[in-house]
């Protein structure tokens, strides 16, 4: 007797759940084979190559190959390649080919039907949609690998609120693309970058394990957003409101703010007669950028929470200069030894300090070998390339893996999983810095703070500096 068609279809999404974790590893293999041998092999080409202006315009062309491949990759598979394309799609540390294909992925994962989210909706609140909501936008406002943002308004209080709800199933398939990114992190690690890679993703996949939690960001959300009031006369940042009783794993109701996102902000000027590149629009960009890093800067090296999911779309400009932060499923809190051993280091990179970074770096169990002749030398510049956002005249990239990078010179055989959100963040700052045109030093600026934390923890004694306030933070750029 045959199965009925509801138990036919049935039967087949059974398998494609099982399935489908297989056939999405098959994918990514194919095509990160694809991308790396392309590479290897354009390595082995320029090597019989004399002419340096020739072996540039290879690496050129394989640089656009590998940026359309990449895209490819993370736009069609999702999931946690998204986020990894967050973090690739630097203009500091990625080719540039790869920058202008990756950061425009933002904000551009599929969005879950609107069916579905009133259902996840209805189930995590036990109420009818009708019931809580005046109205619904059916278009997310932003859609992420995790999850997509509405914009509503409740009817118990005629609020706008942004409306954030989990994708289904996004976890499973989240878990099975960090286990593959760790395999092929070893691999690299193994034979091509003198770097902890490994322990990298580790902390990525403690991090995306939160994110699943929409009950712990609401507490993290509501933690930030404290500190910074307690700590500022106005805060640096804008963090939103957490609605009450709207809270549970899958879906987080909050204040919706109304912002610019900060990659169109020059988009915005123009559409207002206001030359993006003139004396007005480079002010409005330092303000922006003093208020983010010095926000930055008090959560990381005053609290030790901070917001780790440093990408520019999750950073709106409010107000015409006014900067919000929004996305807290990413949050991590130092140890507060490895919180006062940071603030060392920073102190001695502002200081250009040799000798307290090598000492500072040995504090956090940042371990290394070394080739190099001028060791101290080398291991300040690779600080540097890893911990602020400071460049040298004429110089628009900065990264970690360049060929000219001291990681050739001195490998890090281990490197604190916990800092890894720190390096995010010192590349989004580097990132805005220099797609605004402006230079300035996060270690000279966070200088203050690191020293007030320490004379707090009594690892100093009193300090000849002030409280790092806005003013002061501009006269460094």
């Amino acid at each position: 007797m045959p199965l009925p068609l509801a138990q036919v279809q049935e039967l087949r999404d059974r398998l494609s759940d099982r399935f489908r974790p297989w056939s999405r590893s098959a994918q990514f293999w194919v095509r990160a084979v694809d991308i790396y041998g392309s590479y290897k092999v354009c390595q082995l080409r320029t090597g019989f190559v004399k002419d340096e202006e020739e072996r540039e315009a290879m690496w050129e062309q394989q640089h656009e190959i590998g940026a359309q491949k990449m895209y490819s990759l993370c736009s069609e598979l999702g999931g946690l390649f998204l986020k990894a394309a967050q973090i690739l799609g630097k203009p500091d540390l990625a080719p540039t080919a790869w920058v202008k294909r990756l950061v425009t992925l933002c904000d551009k994962a599929p969005s879950t039907p609107i069916e579905v989210v009133r259902d996840v909706v209805e189930k995590q609140f036990c109420k009818s949609f009708d019931e809580i909501f005046d109205f619904f936008e059916v278009e997310p406002v932003g859609s992420a690998s995790i999850a997509q943002v509405h914009r509503a308004r409740l009817k118990s209080s005629k609020t706008d609120v942004a409306v954030k709800v989990q994708h289904p199933g996004a976890e499973q398939l989240m878990m099975v693309d960090i286990r593959n990114m760790q395999a092929f992190a070893l691999f690299l690690q193994k034979y091509d970058i003198n770097f902890d890679l490994f322990s990298a993703t580790k902390e990525m996949e403690k991090q995306i394990c939160y994110e699943f939690d929409f009950v712990r960001e609401a507490r993290a959300m509501e933690r930030i957003r404290e500190f910074l009031r307690v700590s500022n006369k106005k805060p640096p940042v804008m963090v939103p409101r957490v609605i009450p009783g709207m809270i549970s794993r899958e879906v987080l109701v909050m204040e919706f703010i109304q912002g610019t996102p900060i990659m169109n902000l020059s988009n915005e000027m123009s559409k207002r007669g206001i030359d993006p590149a003139g004396k007005l629009a480079a002010m409005a960009k330092q303000k922006i950028l003093t208020d983010l890093t010095l926000a930055y800067g008090q959560m990381i090296l005053k609290d030790g929470f901070f917001h780790a999911d440093p990408h520019p779309g999750n950073i709106l400009i409010c107000n015409n200069t006014e900067v919000a932060l929004l996305d807290y499923g990413q949050v991590k809190e130092m140890p507060e030894d490895l919180r006062l051993a940071y603030a060392n280091l920073v102190i001695a990179m502002a200081d250009d300090d040799l000798l307290r970074t090598k000492e500072s770096l040995s504090e956090f169990g940042f371990k290394t070998w070394s080739i190099a002749d001028n060791e101290l030398e080398e291991l300040f510049q690779l600080s540097l390339r890893m911990f602020d956002t400071r460049l040298p005249p004429g110089v628009t990239v900065l990264s970690p893996f360049a060929d000219d990078s001291s990681l050739n010179k001195v490998g890090v055989e281990s490197f604190p999983e916990e800092l890894f959100s720190v390096l995010r963040t010192i590349q989004l700052l580097r990132g805005l810095t220099v797609g605004m045109g402006l230079r300035f030093s996060c270690a000279q600026q966070w200088k203050p703070i690191a020293e007030e934390a320490l004379l707090k923890a009594g690892r100093i004694k009193d300090v000849k500096s002030r409280r790092p306030t806005r003013s002061f933070l501009r006269r460094l750029f």
